[in-house]
Formats: C-alpha cells, structure tokens, sequence
C-alpha cells in the first residue's frame, strides 16, 4: 500500500475548502424568479336535485376543466355545485 506524504493531504484538503469558500461567496449562479399566486375562477350552478340532472351537469362543467370543490345546499331543495378553474 502506497503512503501519501502529509503535506500533499493537507494541500488537497485546503484547496477544496477554498474551492468550496469560493462557491458559497459567489452564491447561485442564477435568480430565482418569483412565483406568481394561482388565480382560480369559480362557478356556483344551481342543480335540480335529481341525479341524472346533476350528473349531466358534473360532467359538461368537469369537460370544460372546471373542478367540483364543494356542494352547497342553498335552501334545501336546489343543490348548488361550485367549481374552480
């Protein structure tokens, strides 16, 4: 097995540590950009409680890529669907 002479550790050693101080004062080398906050648009559809009626409705809004996140029920008889895109 072959010895490295001390010094020659040490030079490699102090080296990469510099290296490394040189990279962390340079910092990154690009700007990060700042991400803009999502904007949704929501729809509130006021359904016939029946399914069929509210499924024809799921589907027509869910094609157009609207998403159901909530089911109100408004007054008890008419469901209301909001949707968000």
């Amino acid at each position: 097995m072959q010895k490295i002479h001390p010094s020659l550790a040490w030079m490699v050693a102090g080296m990469s540590l510099g290296a490394l101080g040189l990279l962390l004062l340079m910092g990154p080398p690009f700007t990060a950009k700042a991400q803009e906050p999502k904007r949704f648009q929501y729809q509130i559809v006021e359904v016939l409680p029946d399914t069929q009626t509210m499924q024809t409705k799921l589907n027509e809004f869910g094609a157009g890529g609207w998403e159901l996140v909530a089911v109100s029920m408004g007054n008890m008889t008419e469901p209301r669907l909001i949707f968000k895109k």
